[in-house]
């Protein structure tokens, strides 16, 4: 299956499902695998070995297939694929959009957005969930009914940092624990996301925004969700955390009349297409 991408010039791009993902999720025998790959002790077996030096001989292919140039990153000799999976880009290829009435993205991704109701299910590639759901049940969820939801989807070749887009405070992460699962697209087809995954959300009280929960959501094979800070004041551009190796997610949530999204995601998310979009770069502005 192949899905529609557009960058902000409206070019347009697909991007397939792997054979192996094909597998696991389109079939019935890779779905019983899929159980087993999720269970905690061999996430965090693979979590060991991406950590170790054995798995360094996985970069060069990585590289080579996800057409990855290193000379932008700080260093280009890694101790293992996590260390590579989590480079940190050199300062002059790091660029945030500083203007306080501008909406920057966390991170590099490809966005869509959405509108909340009272009894919003959103539906992500067949698949349905409610904000409630992704926030277990917290009560905090009925402050952005009417409000706006952006999704953040990361791929294996994207940057796997993210940083903070506005100035603020932070209150305490809140950790759920789930089942990992793989976000890519074709899952949709079989399970809910963000009831399965495990994932990690905070407060964000921004100084331009208002209040914005920010969601990270792991991926198969995804040992941790790694956040900087705990409570913390926080500056745009400042760095909030990172994924380690797998495809992730990111979830804004937004409250009413406090961000106009940008017209070309909207369009976009509409007609069910992914925007591509840049860590840093304008996605919307303050209402």
């Amino acid at each position: 299956m192949r899905y529609v991408i557009r960058d902000r010039s409206g070019n347009e791009s697909f991007s397939e499902e792997s054979k192996t993902v094909r597998f696991l999720y389109g079939t019935f025998f890779g779905r019983f695998f899929v159980k087993v790959l999720s269970f905690p002790f061999f996430s965090k077996f693979m979590g060991f070995v991406l950590d170790s030096g054995i798995s360094k001989f996985k970069i060069k292919s990585f590289v080579k297939k996800n057409k990855i140039n290193l000379s932008v990153y700080e260093k280009s000799e890694f101790n293992s694929f996590n260390d590579f999976f989590i480079r940190k880009l050199k300062s002059n290829y790091f660029n945030v959009n500083m203007d306080k009435d501008i909406f920057i993205s966390p991170c590099d991704a490809k966005a869509s957005c959405y509108e909340i109701r009272e009894d919003s299910e959103f539906l992500i590639k067949d698949t349905y969930y409610s904000v409630k759901d992704l926030l277990d049940g917290d009560s905090i969820y009925k402050n952005y009914i009417g409000g706006t939801l952006i999704i953040l989807r990361l791929c294996a070749d994207d940057y796997h940092r993210y940083i903070y887009l506005d100035n603020g405070s932070k209150g305490k992460n809140v950790f759920i624990k789930g089942v990992l699962n793989t976000v890519r697209p074709i899952v949709y087809k079989h399970f809910n996301i963000f009831k399965k995954n495990s994932r990690e959300y905070s407060v964000l009280h921004t100084e331009n925004f208002g209040d914005i929960v920010q969601v990270e959501v792991g991926a198969v094979l995804v040992g941790k969700i790694s956040n900087f800070h705990n409570e913390y004041s926080f500056k745009r551009g400042e760095e909030k955390g990172c994924f380690e190796f797998g495809g992730s997610t990111i979830v804004l949530l937004i409250e009413k009349d406090k961000v106009i999204i940008d017209k070309d995601i909207l369009i976009n998310s509409k007609e069910d297409v992914e925007t591509i979009v840049k860590i840093g770069s304008r996605i919307g502005k303050k209402s």
